[in-house]
């Protein structure tokens, strides 16, 4: 393989700069407000410079979206890698689960751009998916592994209406990324609702929804996360 030039070396590092620079323009705007023009000037450049670099909007915002996704999704693999005990789900699980708050929480225009409203005018293209569900997939993968070790309570069968349909998506997602031969609709709901619910207590909080209701945000959030497990069937300690 042959060595970056100096060109290639010049180029990787203005681009970073010009990311660092968006994402502090996201903390201190919004994700709707971003402007290659403000971000030349935040980095010292003309503008018709930083469009080498990003033709558009739309491709700065891709590239934010990519770089925060993959930043989260490391962050929660992180911390499921770092428990040394693999048989032990439920720590496992909390600690991906703080994992993605602490992120969040050190990065909230970062957390606005992935989970907020939405940017009027910009869709983000397939491409993102991937890192979009590296914490998903973390989340899946624990769940996963207890019920094949046999260690996650059996869930019990959906009531009178069928569950099925309306997860069938989440069931194909849930079988290619983990290693059970069966997922129960059952599971497959549960499962969907502690990730929705995992980002939804994250936003609460960063949007400041919780105030008055919750006075140890941390404390609340590991009770949530923790009855979720219980939930999905994860063996308690």
């Amino acid at each position: 393989m042959a060595l970056p030039t100096a060109r290639d070396l010049a180029r990787e590092e203005l681009t970073r700069r010009i990311l660092a620079a968006a994402r502090q323009r996201l903390t201190r705007e919004g994700p709707g407000q971003l402007s290659l023009r403000a971000v030349a000037r935040d980095v010292g450049m003309v503008s018709s410079a930083v469009y080498r670099y990003f033709p558009s909007r739309d491709d700065l915002l891709t590239a934010l979206i990519l770089q925060c996704y993959d930043e989260l999704g490391e962050a929660a693999e992180r911390a499921d890698a770092a428990v040394e005990d693999r048989t032990d789900v439920l720590t496992r699980w909390m600690a991906s689960c703080r994992a993605v708050r602490s992120w969040s929480i050190e990065h909230p225009g970062e957390f606005a751009l992935l989970y907020g409203s939405p940017v009027p005018g910009y869709a983000a293209p397939q491409d993102t998916i991937g890192a979009a569900v590296r914490v998903v997939v973390v989340l899946v993968l624990i769940v996963s592994e207890a019920r094949a070790a046999g260690s996650a309570a059996p869930v019990p069968p959906p009531g009178a209406s069928t569950v099925a349909p309306s997860v069938a998506g989440a069931a194909r997602f849930m079988l290619e990324r983990s290693v059970i031969a069966e997922a129960p609709a059952e599971l497959v709901l549960r499962t969907l609702m502690g990730w929705t619910t995992l980002f939804g207590t994250v936003s609460f909080e960063l949007f400041g929804h919780l105030t008055g209701a919750v006075d140890d945000p941390a404390a609340y959030f590991d009770h949530v996360v923790r009855r979720l497990a219980a939930d999905i069937g994860l063996p308690p300690h």
